[in-house]
């Protein structure tokens, strides 16, 4: 999949430099040569509207020459016919009239001239010039559609050239789904996961119609102190004989919200892909649910140990920081408070996800040790002695005992025994009673809560308290009976009640 990915970014890379980039430097030498075409266009169109203009006044002085000779004229002859007129003023009428029709006899040259040269010009205009601009945009564009053929014909070579090599990866990618066994997989999950348990021998009889003392049976499962025999299905055999018995919520299974606890299913369910990478020595996944539960324990308990020096490091150079921002601040010679404002940002953002880290493996944790049988000091001391789990069923002391699965379980009372196995993936979905209340806070700061668990706040919002900071950074609150989660601890001012954790307030 990887290689057959990598192909098409051959392609992606190919088309880019071989395709896209010359396009759009060609794209930009188009539009150069398309603007200086019209350009032309334009400046020919405006020479022709010039000619026309000049012939128009040439035209209009002629005809108004004209006019002016014919009135001199006429004025002339009636001066000439009229007896009282001098003979001065006849003179004067004649030189007139000749010097008018002159003038427009000149007039009509000019306009002559001006016609050629008008009717020269507009033939030249449309029968040069315009169908040269016309032929040189018909090029280019002639030009354009060649180069876009010229561009499909590469990107056709571009993907021609990895196609045998796209082949090749289809054929493996159908290799490696054929070869896919299921029994084999099935088997590597059996292999993880199996418990080594041996199924117990055959009960004997015990002939109760005898008078005399019987000696319990050596292949009974009875373990009895006080005479009373133990059932079958007691909580030594129970978790291993029926692995389908709901379990008992350990105390951080009972705070989780269903929600979590439904992502923690949904997400540790489908460990089946991850034995082919068990199998050949790959890396686990992260929550090492790969491993056994006393080592997986151990892991989970290291990491949360790295991620919490983690922590404590960043607190302290955010410390650092803080003090000497203050000092910056006191004496502004020494240097800028604000330059280390970045910095204390920086770290805030870093704490942060250390933090969401550190719950998030400490999540783990609390669920393995959960699952893991309890081995307090004084159960160590007493070596192996039990606590009574149950005194209103029975007078013996309950072990817990681990299941196939590696989840630990207890026998609340025989009657329970007996009824219908219910599964791990109904337990999850159980009802759970609401945390009570151990006191209030007020919000200092807003808060988005982003993540899953958390819940948003609005600085000066007053809401509950259901459970302090267990030293992770994080207070679990409420708002109403649908609404709660984990804020930063730092983010809000606690008051816890009396009876709870005495008159303690903190922030």
């Amino acid at each position: 999949m990887n290689d057959y990915a990598g192909q098409h970014e051959v392609i992606s890379e190919n088309m880019t430099s071989q395709i896209t980039t010359e396009l759009a430097r060609y794209v930009q030498e188009l539009k150069q040569e398309r603007k200086s075409h019209f350009h032309d266009g334009r400046k020919a169109q405006q020479h022709i509207e010039t000619c026309w203009k000049q012939l128009e006044s040439s035209k209009r002085r002629f005809e108004r020459d004209c006019k002016e000779a014919d009135r001199a004229q006429q004025y002339f002859e009636k001066m000439d016919a009229d007896i009282n007129v001098t003979k001065a003023d006849v003179e004067k009428a004649r030189q007139q009239a000749q010097l008018r029709q002159q003038m427009a006899e000149d007039s009509k040259a000019e306009y002559s001239s001006t016609l050629q040269k008008f009717n020269h010009e507009q033939h030249e205009h449309y029968h040069t010039h315009i169908p040269d601009i016309f032929q040189k945009i018909q090029e280019m564009e002639e030009r354009r559609i060649v180069r876009i053929g010229e561009s499909m014909k590469t990107f056709a070579e571009v993907d021609r050239q990895v196609v045998p090599i796209i082949g090749k990866c289809l054929d493996e990618i159908t290799r490696a789904a054929e070869s896919i066994s299921q029994k084999d997989d099935s088997q590597l999950v059996i292999e993880a996961f199996k418990s080594g348990f041996e199924p117990p021998g055959d009960v004997d009889f015990e002939d109760f119609t005898q008078p005399i003392k019987r000696a319990v049976s050596e292949s009974s499962l009875s373990n009895s102190k006080d005479g009373k025999p133990e059932s079958r299905f007691s909580s030594k055999s129970k978790g291993k004989l029926w692995p389908f018995i709901k379990k008992n919520k350990s105390p951080k299974q009972q705070k989780e919200p269903l929600s979590h606890r439904f992502n923690e299913f949904m997400t540790s369910k489908p460990k089946i892909h991850c034995f082919r990478s068990l199998k050949r020595g790959g890396a686990g996944p992260e929550d090492f649910s790969n491993l056994p539960p006393e080592q997986r324990r151990k892991k989970l308990q290291q990491k949360v140990d790295e991620l919490n020096k983690d922590i404590q490091k960043e607190m302290d150079q955010r410390d650092a920081l803080t003090k000497m921002k203050d000092v910056y601040i006191k004496n502004p010679q020494m240097g800028d408070a604000a330059s280390v404002d970045h910095k204390l940002a920086e770290l805030g953002q870093n704490l942060e996800k250390l933090r969401s880290e550190a719950q998030k493996f400490e999540g783990w944790l609390a669920e393995v040790e959960g699952r893991l049988p309890v081995r307090s000091e004084q159960t160590r001391r007493q070596s192996g002695a039990c606590e009574p789990q149950n005194t209103l069923t029975v007078n013996h002391c309950a072990q817990d005992r681990e299941s196939p699965d590696g989840s630990y379980t207890e026998e609340p009372s025989q009657e329970n025994e007996m009824k219908a196995p219910a599964t791990d993936f109904d337990d999850e979905f159980d009802d759970e009673e609401p945390l009570p209340t151990i006191g209030t806070c007020k919000a200092l700061y807003t808060f988005e809560g982003q993540n899953e668990g958390t819940i948003s706040v609005t600085e000066g919002e007053t809401l509950y308290v259901i459970e302090e900071d267990k030293g992770d950074g994080w207070t679990r609150i409420r708002r109403n009976e649908d609404e709660e989660g984990y804020v930063p601890t730092s983010y809000v001012e606690v008051f816890l009640e009396k009876n709870a954790k005495g008159a303690m307030t903190y922030i």
